[in-house]
């Protein structure tokens, strides 16, 4: 027999708490108080036409493709048209503060953070025993196995196995120091000996080296490592009052 379930805005509410999520959501009605207030300040408006542009491309981010799939997606996450137009206004109006604060300061923030936008198309394998790491290790490098038989023989994720342990394009900032070090020293295409860390031993395949460029998607992510930093720190500088009704608190 099916059961029918009323869920009210108290049980949300009490949801978040119990999940310990609270923090979480202070942080993020923080930051866009921050960004509205910034963006009042500096006289950031938004146009009509720019609002219809940055709700189109809310819906082509969530596959939104007719009337009838936006209104599902609205009843599905529990909005209106005006908070969904309130979700457009806040990532347009964030782009805009984002842009006014720091499209002066990328050339410069860039030259002197060259190496942290350096790329590398890399390979890993991580293995849980050295001394078989090792002994693959040299086993490639003397050309009895290639990389691509190791992953394919050791990666238990099945995706990661069938793109044989390629980790695409990653930045010196991604990687823990222990491995950035060796990769970045690396003459490709080397593989490099293997590499203890507390997530295991990584055998790792070098492929290429990318000396960054400043084009307009480095330039749009610095863009937004800047203003990231930025709001966390107007963030930190915030004193929050929290009036929700934590009845039966531990004393």
């Amino acid at each position: 027999m099916s059961q029918s379930i009323t869920i009210t805005n108290e049980d949300i509410l009490h949801q978040v708490k119990v999940t310990c999520k609270i923090p979480e959501i202070v942080e993020q009605i923080v930051r866009r108080m921050v960004i509205i207030g910034a963006a009042e300040e500096t006289g950031i408006i938004v146009e009509v036409e720019e609002l219809q542009k940055a709700a189109d491309q809310i819906r082509l981010a969530n596959n939104l493709n007719s009337a009838n799939d936006t209104w599902k997606w609205l009843e599905k996450h529990g909005l209106s048209i005006d908070d969904f137009e309130e979700i457009a206004d806040i990532s347009l109006i964030s782009g805009k503060l984002a842009n006014h604060l720091f499209a002066d300061k990328v050339e410069p923030y860039f030259f002197e953070n060259q190496l942290d936008y350096v790329g590398v198309v890399m390979y890993e394998v991580v293995l849980d025993d050295e001394d078989l790491a090792l002994e693959l290790f040299y086993a490639i490098k003397e050309g009895e196995m290639s990389f691509y038989d190791v992953a394919h023989k050791y990666i238990q994720d099945v995706e990661s196995r069938r793109k044989g342990g390629y980790l695409g394009i990653v930045r010196r900032q991604d990687l823990k120091p222990e491995i950035s070090a060796a990769v970045f020293t690396a003459k490709p295409p080397e593989v490099l000996k293997p590499i203890l860390t507390s997530k295991g031993v990584h055998l790792i395949f070098v492929e290429e080296i990318i000396q960054p460029q400043l084009d307009k998607k480095l330039r749009n992510q610095i863009i937004l490592d800047l203003f990231d930093r930025w709001i966390k720190q107007q963030i930190g500088q915030v004193k929050v009052v929290n009036n929700l009704n934590t009845s039966n608190s531990i004393s």
